[in-house]
């Protein structure tokens, strides 16, 4: 069974991580394999959430893109460079490939094909560097005695081919081998001669023509290896770059290799578009440019949000579960009882955390009768007082002394687009220190006038929450003025605007704007 990742938005908040790890712990429960997943860096409200409710920070997920691991490449196109050229032509003809990759050892040590074999064939070879078991295999035949196990030499001198009954003079020459054809039988005096002279004998049905015609494929595959540094492809490797490498080189097979060089099979190019998707939920958020790269070619499984609907398209009918609710683990809390999934102490703690950050304790007017029935009902599951708990987490997870202008701005923003194209920014940042921010709010101008710059944003905004009241203090790149005074109505506008009882990103930040832009299209 292939695993589901789960995950929340590129800039994960407390929901948007618990939001993950809660919901993945619900589909294991219920049979399914899933992982829970973080886009990018956690913060300390949720560092301390973790760690209080004894939960590892979820692997960190770089993309959903289709690598060569999700294509369907052949695991049995490999032979050792050992093996005969016999046996490398054979297992192209019942494979169906053109080549295949020689391994030593299990790693790759070259590559041949079908050319390769043929321009051998056409020569004339006499060399014999084999064992004394690939000649029995070659020329299916029997063994009557047996001297040596490796068989070096070449025909004529140390390798004797004859269909003729009489060997008493080859045998007194000595050589390696010799080699009865047409199943001719030797009499007791030549087989005595042979173990006096060590010569070893094998027996074979063939004729005498055909088996000095393919004696030559009794040599390891690695002879005719021109190709000792095949073009290859790593597991992680993406199927993009694939592509692109085919078009270049034109090739039509490639060896599969792991990190230690290992050989794990070949891909051809007509298994291009044979490959497997990954299957992703995503949490916490619906916005193409808040979720993870190479959206576009995983399968979204299901949408579980508590925001406006974005823009994330799917190729066939998914779960879409969306409330409008303060946080998104509300809607997880329903799933429980739906599913009659018994809630333990320590994913009560995560649920709860997670509602009493997005809701701000419930002062947020996000906030519903059903976040804060649930977060009540959750605290008593984990043994919390929501009040008191509250607190201590946003104590811990708003001290800004050992972070600088730019993780300030970093740690949650969100990006949008409007629909005449601008591109907007809008950062958010609690605080019980509200004041030490106010201090420096020069320094914040600077960083969202280079945001504009740099990313092209037509509005960069960073409001500063004063948690304990309830309140904001608005930030936005000089450019912006005009555009920031007209959105909210302020005819006075300046940096580190006060705006009471103004919390929400989703409700009271962004609908201003968004309307003061399409007025102006």
């Amino acid at each position: 069974m292939a695993v589901t990742y789960i995950f929340g938005h590129k800039k994960p908040d407390t929901d948007a991580v618990c939001s993950s790890i809660v919901l993945s712990y619900l589909k294991n429960s219920l049979g399914e394999k899933t992982e829970s997943c973080i886009l990018g860096t956690i913060n300390k409200e949720t560092e301390f959430v973790l760690k209080k409710f004894g939960f590892q920070q979820p692997k960190f997920l770089n993309d959903v893109k289709v690598q060569i691991k999700d294509m369907n490449f052949n695991k049995k196109a490999l032979i050792d460079e050992d093996a005969t050229i016999l046996e490398a032509f054979k297992k192209m003809h019942d494979l169906g490939v053109t080549g295949l990759p020689l391994v030593k050892n299990k790693i790759l040590s070259g590559y041949v094909n079908l050319k390769d074999i043929a321009n051998y064939g056409v020569n004339y070879i006499t060399k014999i560097d084999t064992s004394y078991e690939n000649i029995i295999n070659l020329l299916n035949g029997k063994s009557i005695l047996k001297f040596n196990d490796e068989i070096k030499g070449t025909i004529d001198e140390k390798i004797a081919i004859t269909n003729n009954k009489e060997v008493g003079s080859i045998l007194n020459n000595k050589p390696f081998l010799l080699i009865i054809t047409n199943s001719i039988r030797l009499s007791k005096e030549d087989l005595a001669l042979a173990k006096k002279n060590k010569v070893s004998i094998i027996e074979t049905s063939l004729t005498l023509l055909n088996t000095i015609n393919i004696i030559k494929f009794v040599n390891p595959a690695r002879i005719i290896n021109n190709n000792k540094e095949p073009i290859k492809f790593y597991l992680d490797d993406e199927r993009t770059d694939f592509i692109e490498m085919t078009n270049k080189f034109g090739h039509t097979n490639y060896p599969i290799v792991n990190r230690k060089n290992e050989c794990l099979g070949m891909i051809r190019l007509v298994d291009i578009n044979n490959y497997q998707k990954k299957k992703v939920i995503l949490v916490d958020h619906n916005q193409k440019d808040q979720t993870v790269d190479g959206i576009d070619e995983a399968e979204i499984l299901e949408i579980i949000d508590h925001h406006n609907l974005g823009i994330i398209g799917t190729n066939s009918p998914i779960s879409f579960r969306t409330m409008p609710v303060g946080c998104t683990n509300t809607i997880l809390y329903q799933l429980f009882k739906e599913n009659h999934i018994k809630i333990p102490k320590n994913i009560a703690g995560l649920m709860a955390s997670a509602i009493i950050s997005d809701t701000l304790l419930f002062k947020s007017p996000t906030t519903t009768a059903l976040d804060k029935d649930t977060c009540l009902e959750l605290c008593k599951i984990a043994s919390l007082d929501a009040n008191l708990y509250g607190m201590e987490m946003f104590k811990a997870g708003f001290s800004i002394s050992d972070m600088n202008k730019k993780e300030i701005f970093n740690q949650d923003f969100k990006n949008y687009k409007t629909s005449n194209g601008d591109n907007l920014v809008i950062s958010q940042f609690f605080t019980v220190d509200y004041e030490s921010v106010l201090s420096e709010k020069e320094e914040f101008v600077s960083v969202l006038d280079e945001m504009h710059d740099i990313y092209n944003y037509k509005v960069a905004l960073l409001f500063v929450t004063d948690i304990l009241g309830n309140a904001s203090y608005l930030f936005y790149n000089t450019e912006a003025e005009s555009l920031v005074s007209e959105s909210y109505n302020i005819e006075s506008i300046s940096e580190g605007y006060f705006m009471p009882n103004v919390v929400s990103r989703k409700k009271q930040m962004l609908p201003p704007l968004l309307e003061c832009l399409e007025r102006k299209k």
